[in-house]
């Protein structure tokens, strides 16, 4: 429920990324958010009396990277994608990207757009935040989905494969890692590197046109993106520390959904995410690769719809 006077003392049209261009979707509103003392983009429409969806995207993406789902959700729920900080129209602050740190500016942020209970679905770098932050706020979530993503500490494998086959899917972790290479070796060159990301990981290359390597591209460029997009990484550590402190406190009881699919990096999200919580279920999306919710946006809707309505 929406209180209006939290709303509108906590949310404006003030933009911190005015140099990237802000693109629509059709039925959905812009908003900033403070969240914490960081300003944090959202994108919110669908049935404002609904129940409530946050979707979180991941590395080398924005809050586009649910443009496809959200119309799909927004006849029967209210949906607000947020970008994370660093990520798109948000504020990218100099440190602190560890994922509970982070987690906390979201539910930071969903509060004030007048959430007070929510579900929650999330992919990648989004799912680290996401599996954070229903360690630190299970009260106020009625449910988790957590699409492909080696999260730090859980999901993510300790070492770096050196099978070929295997290692594509995961180099990036440890290059990402090294301080100020990536900078002098992607500046200039962020779209050849989202493109690399985006066509190799995609089941088919056909997946994301040149407008969609243009947009991230962009977006990592712009002001600080690549520094916050790297910080992700290199918190990585913390944020599995964090992770492991919270577990020895107690297991996750909220619902979790996990969605894997036929060719991406985990191939069953929900094993992975069982020994931590109580309360796990998964489902395979056929014919995609890493980037579900772009290659095969109907199903990923359609679990996701049909997580919250089994579980009402």
């Amino acid at each position: 429920m929406t209180d209006p006077a939290t709303t509108t003392q906590h949310v404006s049209e003030d933009n911190p990324v005015r140099d990237l261009p802000l693109h629509d979707l059709d039925g959905f509103t812009h908003r900033w958010v403070d969240a914490d003392g960081i300003r944090l983009h959202a994108v919110e429409g669908g049935q404002p009396a609904g129940p409530t969806v946050v979707l979180l995207a991941g590395f080398p993406q924005t809050w586009q990277a649910w443009r496809k789902v959200m119309p799909r959700l927004a006849d029967r729920f209210r949906v607000i994608a947020i970008d994370l900080p660093g990520q798109g129209h948000s504020e990218r602050p100099e440190r602190s990207y560890d994922t509970h740190t982070v987690a906390a500016h979201v539910h930071a942020a969903v509060q004030a757009l007048g959430v007070s209970a929510y579900w929650l679905a999330a992919h990648d770098i989004g799912a680290w935040v996401a599996f954070s932050l229903a360690l630190n706020h299970e009260n106020q979530l009625h449910g988790v989905a957590l699409l492909d993503a080696g999260i730090p500490g859980i999901t993510l494998p300790e070492t770096i494969p050196t099978d070929p086959a295997r290692a594509w899917k995961t180099w990036h972790f440890a290059f990402h890692l090294v301080p100020d290479l990536p900078e002098t070796l992607l500046a200039g060159r962020e779209r050849d590197y989202v493109g690399w990301f985006l066509k190799t990981k995609a089941l088919s290359p056909d997946a994301f046109d040149d407008a969609d390597l243009d947009l991230y591209a962009a977006a990592l460029a712009a002001d600080g993106g690549l520094r916050a997009s790297l910080a992700y990484y290199r918190d990585a550590a913390e944020s599995a520390r964090k992770n492991h402190q919270a577990l020895n406190r107690h297991r996750l009881t909220v619902p979790i959904l996990g969605i894997s699919s036929s060719h991406g990096s985990i191939p069953d999200m929900a094993a992975s995410i069982s020994p931590w919580a109580d309360n796990t279920t998964g489902t395979v999306v056929p014919d995609a690769g890493h980037f579900i919710p772009d290659e095969q946006p109907e199903a990923v809707a359609a679990a996701i719809a049909g997580f919250i309505t089994g579980r009402d």
